[in-house]
């Protein structure tokens, strides 16, 4: 019971580790104020620019890939192990160290899920990039990319416990995109490609 409160608990802080929020204010930049105020890669994006928005993605993603990774070598529980993902995702969602305040969880969510399943992974991957191309919307493609990721794995992987935490991580980032898909509805969603101009405070680590 210790090493699983310990495993769980790990988790969680390791996803709350808010590394958009931490970079974009080495520009000066506070996420939580500017864009969309969301702390995920897609604001970085809009706000400070590609290179640093390929960092927090993949540093996003490792963070979940970590904790799964750990876990593993911890434990060959599978509900814990996937218990583990589900923690690693909330710090994203909830991160204590930002007053529970953070993103979306898809980057996590792949990274994580990338090491339990990496087969559905891929082809969620493929749909995701598949989806911005033809639509150049972000949203809609994490929203299409977290809904086929939990059939991907019940078709593709079958195993109770890893199929029914991509179900609940999927609904839990579906649920999260929802002012986005408001947006979407009313047709004014932001595109890929569209910067918008942060006001740039005094000092790279402005609170």
């Amino acid at each position: 019971m210790i090493t699983a409160l310990l495993l769980l608990a790990g988790a969680y802080a390791v996803g709350s580790l808010s590394f958009g929020l931490w970079l974009a204010r080495t520009q000066g930049v506070d996420l939580r104020t500017t864009g969309s105020r969301n702390v995920g890669a897609t604001n970085v994006l809009r706000t400070v620019g590609r290179l640093f928005a390929a960092v927090v993605l993949v540093l996003d993603a490792a963070k979940g890939a970590m904790a799964v990774v750990v876990a593993r070598i911890v434990t060959d529980e599978s509900w814990l192990v996937v218990g583990c993902a589900a923690a690693v995702v909330a710090g994203h969602v909830w991160p204590v160290w930002t007053g529970f305040r953070g993103g979306k969880g898809v980057a996590t969510l792949a990274g994580a899920y990338g090491v339990l399943a990496p087969v559905p992974v891929m082809w969620s991957g493929v749909l995701f990039v598949f989806v911005v191309a033809i639509s150049r919307y972000v949203s809609l493609a994490s929203i299409v990319a977290a809904a086929a990721l939990p059939i991907g794995t019940l078709l593709l992987d079958g195993r109770p416990s890893t199929t029914l935490g991509a179900f609940g991580l999927a609904a839990l980032v579906v649920w999260r995109h929802g002012p986005n898909i408001a947006r979407l509805i009313a047709g004014n969603e932001s595109r890929v490609g569209r910067r918008i101009v942060a006001r740039r405070r005094r000092g790279p680590f402005v609170a």
